[in-house]
Formats: C-alpha cells, structure tokens, sequence
C-alpha cells in the first residue's frame, strides 16, 4: 500500500538517472492547446482509503456507475527495485500500488479499474499501441504518488519531453471530456511550465531556486518544461501545509515568473473543470483546503541581508468553495457566513512558520495557524510569525489590507472560527 514518503528520501530512487538535468523551456508546453472540456482533481497527497467524497467525485466525474478507470503509478519504483515485492503485505512498488488503487476505485463504485503496466521495468509499454486500446477504453484516469521525474521518464520520452502514444491517448480523452486525477507526484506532474523538483521552504528563501534534480532534497529545484501541461493556471506544489511548502512555492514563483500558486493540502482534491480554456473554474473537495499564492503585485529585492518579497496575497479555501482563475475571485461555498473578526486574544507567537523538519515539536499546517488567528482577532491588523531555521532567520508578516471588506467565512455549525481566508497581504524578509 503506498504511502507518503519521506522528504528526504524522495529524489533517492532515480538520482543516477537524473544527475544532470536540464530541460529547455522551449518544450515547457505543446505548441498549441487544444480545447478542453474534460477535468482535472489533483489531490495534495495522503489520500486517504475511506475519503468518500474525493473517490466519489473522480468516479462520478468518470461515468459513476460505468465507470472505467486507468490507473497509472510510474511515478512507484518498479517491481525489479523493490526488495518486498513478493510479499502483498509489504510490497511497495508500481505494480502493487496499481492493484491497491485498482482496488479502492472499485470498492469506491467504480465499475472497473485497471492499472495501464506502464513503469521504469516496461517503459516500452507507453509507446504500445495494445496499452493504447486499453487507455482508449478507460473513460478516467488516476496517477499516484512517489516521484514525479519518473512520470517524465516513463510517458515523456525523458529528456525529449514528448508525448508517447499512452500520454497522447489520456490528452486527448481529457480533451473530449475524461477526468484525470492525481495525488501528490501525480498531482506534480499535471503543472505546466517550471515543475517543482524537490526543496525545503528555508533553504529555498535563502539560497532561491535552480532548474534541475538535485542528489540534496533541501536544494529548490525545478524542471523548467514541467510536467504534462495539463493545468497552466498555476503553479503547483503539494503536500502544502503538512510540509510547510508555501515559502519554497513563493520563491519558485518569484524566481520563474509565476504570478500565483496552488497549494494543494493532503486528502483534499482542487478540481479543476475545463483546464486551459476560459471557462476553467476551480472546487475544493475533502478535509483540509488549498493556500493560493497571488503574486501579482508581489516585489522582491535581494541585499546583503538576503532575499525578501513584498505584496502578495495570501487565500485559504476549504470544502466547497469555489475558485475563478480568470477573475482571480473566490467564491465562498453556500451556508459559509462573513465572519467579522471578535477575538480579544493576540495572535500567538510563531517561530516556526514553515513548519521545519529540523524542529522535533513542529506543527503542520503553521502559516495557515496565524492566518486563521489574525482573521478571527479585533486587536490587531498586523501579525508575524518566523521560520526556525536561522542564518538568516526570516520574519512572514500578514496583514489584513485597510478598508471594511470581509476577509473571512465561516461555516454555520462553528461561526468564530474563519474557515475562508480571502486577500492577507503576505511579506517575507530576512531578520
């Protein structure tokens, strides 16, 4: 059964593979896109067995009751590299992942779900014209987790980062109206343009970002042609909170030109409905929500103390709402309520914002911690918290901008306590 694999061992499998890599930008997305009337629901990883409502949308969205779902974990290190791969209690590879989706698409409702055998141990099979036919009888698609470079290894040709014939055949049965699904690395390698690689929040705010794989998981590295070019809207990382990634996202996105980021947090999907094409609108289904980083206004500057950045805009949305990437608008889910802001109590101190993997009594989800304190308190406007690391240690200053608008929503069964964020300014700086 596949599971979320370490921060630091993530890039471990395929390092000899990718030691050198650098791929044009040239090729970062098709030269021209075609109209799209299928969805996307990328999951932000650790999906859990029994979450109902993220298994149920991507097979109601697949045909419900006649649906047939390929299911595709290249990004698993294949049979030959797993040391338990004849034992199905202990197995983790892209096969045995295959069959433990297989197995809870079905249990799910779907009518079938089959694993498409393509992965490092048959990379000849994406280019097979009988693995065609059965992509081509799949009305939806799910790719699981592990490392997303396998996915580039296995479906683009690698360093030509091109589609092979199964890619091409899953493009165009999104194109017509499939659902595509993805959690965690198979969520990663849906983005367009400048794909996340690996890194740490910290490292990447003091040291920036490279285009590259790197043998170091603390080192910002990105793929500069992305990955299939499903989602352009974006840019995407996961994990999001559970990590503490929004401070590596802010830099990448900075660095490359991006002007906002998904960050998609675990068990919970951001379904995207007609990717690429104007009428593209976003929902978050499941337990936790999704941060979105606008860095259109955002400002960075580098001196001596270190890289900072200023003016960008920070949202959190959970289940339900709704999001508009051509009108940069959320839409609050219905029967969330304005939540005007009644707390007496200060915001509490932070000091370890992105949630570092060097600090043994850390807290997921911290950024997200003091953005719901400073919209739920009335004696205060302004509120920061720090990362843990030092050398420099950096200070995120949120601020709730001037005027009446309402910044929060809250569900009716908990009316104090913001459960939609919409519009902090977010700074960083060196301290």
């Amino acid at each position: 059964m596949p599971g979320t694999r370490s921060r630091r061992s993530l890039m471990a499998a395929t390092t000899a593979l990718l030691a050198a890599l650098t791929i044009p930008a040239a090729h970062a997305t098709p030269a021209s896109r075609p109209a799209v009337s299928g969805s996307l629901v990328l999951i932000g990883g650790g999906l859990k067995a029994d979450n109902e409502a993220v298994y149920g949308e991507i097979i109601r969205r697949a045909g419900g009751d006649n649906a047939r779902i390929g299911v595709l974990t290249a990004a698993s290190v294949p049979a030959s590299q797993d040391p338990h791969a004849d034992d199905p209690d202990r197995c983790s590879n892209s096969a045995c992942n295959g069959a433990y989706y297989a197995s809870l698409l079905t249990r799910h409702g779907a009518a079938d779900a089959q694993w498409i055998p393509v992965d490092l141990d048959h990379i000849a099979n994406a280019d097979s014209d009988a693995v065609v036919a059965q992509v081509n009888s799949m009305t939806g698609f799910f790719f699981g987790g592990g490392d997303q470079y396998r996915y580039v290894t296995t479906l683009l040709h690698g360093d030509a980062h091109t589609d092979t014939k199964v890619l091409a055949a899953i493009r165009a049965k999104l194109a017509a109206g499939a659902v595509v699904a993805g959690s965690s690395a198979g969520a990663q390698i849906m983005a367009g343009r400048d794909m996340v690689t690996g890194g740490e929040s910290h490292q990447g705010l003091r040291d920036g970002s490279a285009p590259g794989y790197f043998d170091d998981p603390t080192r910002l590295g990105y793929l500069p042609a992305g990955g299939f070019g499903f989602l352009h809207s974006g840019l995407v990382d996961t994990h999001t909170g559970a990590y503490g990634r929004e401070g590596r996202a802010l830099r990448l996105a900075a660095d490359t030109g991006h002007d906002r980021v998904y960050g998609l947090e675990e068990n919970t999907a951001l379904i995207i409905d007609r990717p690429g094409t104007p009428a593209e609108t976003a929902t978050v289904k499941g337990t936790r929500g999704l941060t979105i980083l606008d860095l259109r206004h955002a400002r960075t500057r580098t001196t001596t103390a270190g890289w900072s950045l200023s003016g960008a805009r920070y949202t959190h949305l959970t289940d339900g709402d709704r999001y508009l990437p051509q009108a940069w608008r959320a839409v609050p889910a219905p029967g969330k309520h304005p939540a005007v802001p009644a707390g007496d109590t200060p915001v509490p101190a932070n000091d370890d914002v992105f949630h570092s993997p060097e600090n043994p009594t850390g807290r997921p989800y911290s950024l997200l911690a003091t953005a719901r304190a400073l919209a739920a308190t009335r004696v205060q406007r302004t509120a920061t918290a720090s990362t843990f690391e030092t050398n420099p240690r950096f200070t995120v200053t949120l601020s709730t901008p001037p005027g009446p608008s309402t910044l929060a929503w809250a569900r009716s069964t908990a009316p104090s306590e913001p459960a939609t964020i919409t519009g902090l300014t977010l700074g960083v700086a060196p301290h």
